[in-house]
């Protein structure tokens, strides 16, 4: 019997049990297209709702990618990717858990420089066979699927990618429980945290950000000033909108700022021209304040912290921002925190992205010239600071993210699915640059309430 005969009986019989006993979520609808695969054995099945974006077109990830999956796939220029991360290379065996609800469809499905095409017209969930790809090397990877052909307004719905094969006899990493979905699709954020002087109270904290052209990605905070009750730094808010971010926790701990006591609430002592102020929740609860600001990726921003205790066991927390667009220091906002008595404590830096669309693109920080100011009246260069990475990290739901020391400059680097991952708890030294601020504190805005 020939091969092609083979392949008809094959498909006939298929065919004949679907009709006999429907469909259902383990049915297999494939005719093979090359009869050299080998067989295809799945031992990972990827949910697409948490693994998956589409590539290059943010709005719409956010139309078609949905907890339970792909939904909503009309466009022939949709190309989804999902992603994983395995130590080996070897033979990939690629399927799809998929259904065409309205007709049939055919997908494009590649894999590195493989490609494979398949025709779905099952209208149930069903895992559909796609063939063997190479994996060529260990690291992140993603299978790539673009309807390509239609016969009706939808082109499919996808629960699952199925893999396996050798290149997954080895560790597996992808984002497996629909719990970790919200932060691992936003990706691990990263920390430096300052080794500082000792036997020191410091009253001023200095630093300086650039982030580099292309690395602006919408949804990043590139967090410059952090202290033990808050931060301080950038954003990119939206496709129109970048903001500096100021901070302070409410020492009531509660997600709902509603909640808070009047007596544990964040006072405002004063705020810059065109500043906004809140209240913030979700993440512990406190005053906040923004300045909507077009920075500019290549440019240097510098950013200036005051904390010093006050009155009534409180400590009052002052931010200033300088671009050279302004020319100036600007004053950003002023807080009083209650229940509180210290100086300026625990020196950090963090980039995080906020928006789950943009997970799939990777974003840089680069932060240099650090120095804090004693109340001895001496400014000291920071130049040693230990990397972590949040429990995204940690825990392996996602492994891209990584930083470290460039010259005179420290970096973090997170999202992306990049091959780099820098291990956690690591400290790194930069060169000492000596450019110590030059700083006229008498000249700064007094903070007021306007």
């Amino acid at each position: 019997m020939n091969k092609t005969v083979t392949q008809m009986l094959i498909t006939f019989t298929i065919l004949l049990f679907s009709t006999i006993f429907g469909c259902d979520s383990e049915a297999v609808y494939y005719t093979p297209k090359d009869t050299d695969d080998e067989t295809l054995n799945f031992t990972k099945r990827i949910p697409a709702g948490g693994n998956s974006w589409v590539f290059n077109d943010i709005s719409q990830t956010e139309n078609i990618i949905f907890d339970s999956g792909i939904h909503n796939w009309t466009s022939t220029d949709d190309v989804i990717r999902t992603y994983f991360w395995t130590n080996k290379s070897g033979s990939l065996h690629v399927g799809l858990n998929i259904k065409a609800p309205t007709g049939s469809s055919t997908i494009k499905v590649t894999v590195g420089d493989e490609t494979k095409e398949v025709e779905v017209s099952n209208t149930d969930y069903a895992d559909v066979e796609i063939g063997a790809f190479n994996l060529d090397s260990d690291g992140y990877h993603f299978v790539e699927i673009q309807g390509i052909e239609k016969s009706s307004t939808y082109i499919g719905d996808v629960t699952e990618i199925l893999i396996g094969g050798s290149a997954t006899s080895g560790d597996v990493h992808y984002i497996e429980n629909e719990e970790d979905f919200y932060f691992g699709r936003r990706g691990p954020s990263v920390h430096l945290s300052y080794s500082m002087p000792e036997n020191k109270d410091i009253l001023w904290f200095y630093n300086e950000v650039t982030i580099s052209e292309n690395e602006d990605v919408l949804g990043s905070y590139f967090m410059a000033n952090g202290f033990n009750e808050g931060y301080f730094g950038m954003q990119v808010n939206s496709e129109t909108e970048r903001r500096i971010l100021f901070s302070v926790w409410s020492p009531y701990t509660t997600d709902n700022p509603d909640e808070i006591p009047e007596d544990y609430r964040i006072k405002l002592l004063g705020s810059g021209d065109g500043v906004t102020i809140n209240s913030f929740g979700n993440e512990g609860s406190g005053g906040q304040s923004y300045l909507k600001y077009d920075w500019v990726a290549g440019t240097t921003y510098k950013f200036l912290l005051k904390g010093e205790p006050a009155e009534n066991n409180s400590t009052d927390y002052t931010a200033y921002f300088y671009a050279p667009e302004l020319g100036e220091w600007k004053l950003i906002a002023s807080f009083r925190r209650p229940y509180t008595n210290t100086y300026l404590t625990r020196f950090h830096s963090f980039l995080e992205n906020f928006i789950t669309h943009t997970g799939d693109i990777s974003r840089k920080g680069n932060y240099q010239n650090q120095w804090v100011y004693d109340t001895d009246g001496n400014w000291n260069e920071l130049t040693e600071a230990k990397f972590t990475v949040d429990a995204t990290g940690r825990n392996e739901v996602r492994l891209d993210f990584t930083g470290g020391a460039e010259g005179e400059s420290f970096y973090l680097k997170n999202c992306g699915f990049i091959s780099e991952s820098t291990t956690p708890d690591i400290s790194f030294s930069r060169t000492a640059s000596g450019n110590q601020p030059e700083i006229e504190f008498t000249v700064l805005e007094v903070p007021t309430v306007k």
